[in-house]
């Protein structure tokens, strides 16, 4: 009685290992809640792709990757001085990411000798990072820490290869590269196409790409996600039901599934709409929403339906018109889902 992702095992794993075979020097991201599958399996996964580093979002998450990866862990926040009594992981097998001057200065003091960090970069993200200015103070204050790398945090859209390509030559030319064993550049969100154009405008340069949704999720049709039919009451028009006791708009019945605010379902992220096209139907939405009516993830006979009411903690029920035969209880519904902010009650391969 869960939600649950079901996945092909034989065709996602020759699918993460293409992807690996085609990124030497691949740095799998596991992050957040591990896409999906947890954080601990895709540690393990990595170990098995042959990974020497996974690359993790913040120093929350090291501990537990830590145990299932024996390899490094390479943290994306940027180091920022510890405060109210917060202990930063000083592992040897751990890489810390470092964007200010004032930051490798205080981290410096804080961390052992040999401490490794990357630098990393102020690209258009305008995120995190280095100006291009900073790079000089930069050198001068690494002291006694190694520095094992530069990175790069690029947008998904826009010139991103011409950006690398400067910030690489920024980078060969800079002081930091005298402190570098092996200039390694860390790129998050190059194609592959950008990936070899890199490669080719900069052939001394060991570029490692940080890739996550495009290994772990890039083969979508190995991965389908289910909702459990945990009960279905026949309604008439009118009818109250629900915590909020909205009466039904039409007669049907009332399908109770698997899922709810705790897994992730019905949450959702500021729109990206960047079209006409796309801004027109988040407009739509929001005034069906306003009307109390809410387009549900969940397919049953061929169509999304629509909530009944917002989803609840555990389950979500839904309103299923007269016309459509209800599914059984127990029978199996699909379920569109944004992986990465889901979270599933079981993880099932094939």
């Amino acid at each position: 009685m869960a939600l649950t992702l079901r996945v092909a095992g034989d065709r996602w794993r020759a699918h993460l290992r293409a992807v690996a075979d085609a990124h030497p020097g691949i740095v799998p991201v596991v992050k957040g809640n591990g896409y999906g599958f947890g954080k601990a399996s895709l540690a393990r996964r990595s170990a098995w792709l042959g990974a020497d580093t996974v690359a993790v979002g913040t120093y929350v998450e090291v501990a537990d990757v830590l145990q299932r990866f024996d390899g490094d862990v390479m943290v994306m926040t940027p180091w920022r001085p510890p405060v109210r009594g917060e202990q930063i992981p000083y592992d040897p097998r751990v890489v810390h990411t470092v964007g200010r001057t004032n930051d490798l200065l205080a981290m410096g003091e804080d961390a052992p000798a040999g401490t490794r960090i990357v630098a990393e970069g102020l690209t258009s993200m305008a995120r995190h990072g280095f100006d291009r200015h900073a790079l000089a103070d930069a050198a001068a204050a690494l002291g006694r820490l190694r520095l094992q790398g530069f990175a790069v945090h690029l947008p998904m859209a826009g010139g991103r290869l011409d950006e690398a390509e400067r910030w690489a030559a920024v980078l060969g030319a800079s002081k930091l590269a005298d402190r570098l064993e092996t200039p390694t550049l860390y790129v998050s969100h190059l194609t592959d196409t950008e990936l070899s154009g890199l490669g080719e405008r900069r052939p001394g340069l060991t570029i490692r790409p940080r890739i996550g949704t495009a290994l772990w999720l890039g083969d979508r049709g190995a991965l389908r996600p289910t909702a459990t039919v945990l009960d279905v009451h026949e309604v008439e028009r009118g009818e109250r039901v629900g915590y909020r006791q909205r009466a039904m708009p039409v007669a049907g019945h009332l399908v109770i599934v698997s899922g709810g605010t705790t897994h992730g379902i019905g949450l959702e992220a500021p729109t990206a709409a960047s079209s006409l096209r796309q801004r027109a139907t988040s407009i739509a939405k929001g005034g069906l929403e306003a009307a109390g009516l809410a387009l549900s993830p969940y397919t049953i006979g061929g169509k999304q339906r629509w909530f009944a009411e917002p989803p609840h903690m555990q389950a979500s029920m839904l309103l299923l018109p007269r016309s459509v035969p209800p599914p059984e209880v127990g029978a199996e519904v699909a379920v569109a889902v944004r992986f990465t902010t889901t979270t599933f009650d079981a993880v099932t391969l094939s």
